[in-house]
């Protein structure tokens, strides 16, 4: 008899357990995404398209995977997966050949920020390489502030400091390093080079890209 009240007793304590943790049990459910997270509002994959500034057809791009994301700060096109462009004049014939291995594009401040294995052709045999190049749609210039290499039919000049107009024809290399021809060295031309309008301007001088915005400072 015993016996029998004590089974009863622990089956009455089991079910009790039971029933008690079956009623502390949560359902796991991920937390909502709210508006300041950061969502690509939109994401392609295989893009083949034409991007125009200021009305002006400009470029061709061919990326694998092409994001937006208006809720970050700054807001962005994200180009991860690798970019091709190719760059038109205002009369649509391919002036240049542009490509990375990522790239970011900040549609408020029209900046373009490309990294990893840049690289430039244009038709006049310009060959621009660096792992770190910006180019900034309201000045209409270039610049890098890390090792670029800039290959000419004439020369090739190398520097830690790069800055260019949009069109490569007139740009600095500072703290440079390259092989000149005699003429370079000494300034004399020949008679082919004195009829001939220059290409490209080369400016070797100390200069640093002033910073587009300042960081404050934190206390230690």
């Amino acid at each position: 008899m015993v016996r029998k009240v004590e089974g009863r007793i622990i089956a009455v304590a089991l079910l009790a357990t039971m029933l008690w943790s079956c009623e502390e049990q949560k359902e796991h459910i991920a937390a909502p995404i709210y508006e300041r997270d950061s969502v690509s509002v939109m994401t392609t994959y295989g893009v083949n398209t034409l991007i125009s500034d200021s009305g002006v057809i400009k470029y061709k791009i061919v990326t694998e995977r092409w994001d937006v994301n208006t809720v970050k700060n700054p807001s962005r096109w994200s180009f991860e997966k690798g970019v091709f462009f190719e760059q038109f004049d205002e009369q649509l014939h391919t002036v240049a050949h542009i490509q990375a291995d990522t790239a970011w594009y900040y549609d408020q401040k029209r900046l373009w920020h490309l990294r990893g294995r840049v690289c430039i052709r244009n038709n006049d045999g310009l060959h621009y390489e660096s792992e770190e190049l910006f180019y900034d749609g309201i000045r209409h210039e270039l610049y890098s502030n890390v090792f670029s290499r800039v290959t000419t039919p004439e020369r090739t000049m190398e520097g830690t400091y790069f800055l260019s107009d949009e069109n490569l024809r007139h740009y600095t290399v500072s703290n440079s390093k390259g092989a000149f021809s005699r003429e370079d060295m000494t300034g004399e031309k020949t008679d082919e080079e004195e009829t001939k309008d220059p290409k490209d301007t080369i400016k070797v001088e100390p200069y640093v890209r002033p910073q587009t915005q300042k960081h404050r400072r934190i206390a230690p």
